[in-house]
């Protein structure tokens, strides 16, 4: 019940209104117990800098946020966790009486669903396709959690260069390859233990691979295949995994687990996963009817 007591969170972005965090977090506070309350506000660009200063005068407890304000927020802020500052953007604020820090939490996430599914990356072998927020976040946590070799395909772009020193210090075992080198590509879905999927490719409505034929055919049943998409729940990339006898997951379990180390900053309490994915995964599905 909502109260003169009840503490506010929030999802911030634009849009705001499809997300699946209000669900995900009162889900967690009711059965938790906890009196608070969490809701998305689709903001403009221009309203951020007078939504921070709210923020410290009324006390919100904190807020995610997605695009366009997951770097755009960085100068209101008045501290950075490590990971925030390497990748340069947030997905997390924690209001502590008035002191905003900013987190990012994509890439424990990414960690944490694997794990949930008994996948150790140590000394692992991981390919990603992509180097976008989501993607380098994934990077990041990989270095941190020991993995072997990572290997990061990326546009040749204009900024093909910048984000690959950026993403080559954080550790000696990542290397950032162009798209276009298909050869490259084809040999590292071969020999990778991991293929991660970090880009838009194979979302709701696309019916396109992130790899060409020859690529999906160097796929193979020791591999586990990591889709960041989780609308649709099976993607066709995961689908042609799955034929391969591969090991596959999609972006539920890192959107949770992302959520949920949100949730622990905040309140110091642990989600309860398993109602909250199983729900995630119900309305999920209700929206792809």
């Amino acid at each position: 019940m909502v109260d003169g007591h009840t503490t506010l969170y929030g999802f911030i972005a634009h849009p705001a209104r499809h997300s699946m965090s209000p669900l995900i977090h009162n889900m967690a506070f009711n059965e938790l117990g906890l009196n608070s309350v969490y809701l998305a506000f689709d903001v403009q660009t221009a309203e951020i800098e007078p939504i921070f200063k709210s923020m410290r005068a009324m006390e919100i407890g904190g807020f995610n946020l997605s695009m366009p304000f997951k770097q755009t927020v960085l100068p209101h802020l008045d501290s950075l966790s490590d990971t925030a500052r390497k990748l340069g953007a947030v997905n997390t604020v924690v209001n502590d009486h008035g002191f905003l820090t900013g987190y990012s939490t994509d890439g424990d996430g990414f960690i944490a669903a694997l794990a949930h599914e008994n996948v150790d990356v140590i000394g692992k072998h991981v390919t990603v396709l992509g180097a976008g927020g989501a993607a380098k976040s994934i990077v990041l946590a990989l270095v941190k959690a020991n993995s072997g070799k990572v290997t990061v395909f990326k546009r040749n772009n204009d900024s093909f260069a910048e984000v690959k020193k950026e993403m080559t210090g954080w550790g000696d075992q990542v290397s950032v390859v162009p798209f276009d080198d298909e050869a490259a590509l084809e040999n590292a879905i071969k020999d990778s233990d991991i293929v991660v999927n970090g880009t838009n490719v194979g979302m709701a409505g696309d019916n396109h691979f992130p790899l060409t034929p020859s690529q999906l055919a160097n796929l193979h049943p020791d591999q586990v295949v990591f889709d960041a998409i989780y609308f649709p729940l099976v993607t066709p990339l995961l689908e042609v995994a799955k034929q391969k006898g591969c090991h596959v997951m999609n972006g539920t379990g890192m959107l949770v687990f992302q959520a949920a180390a949100a949730f622990k900053l905040w309140t110091g309490m642990n989600m309860p996963i398993d109602s909250v994915m199983n729900a995630v995964k119900k309305e999920v599905a209700n929206r792809q009817k």
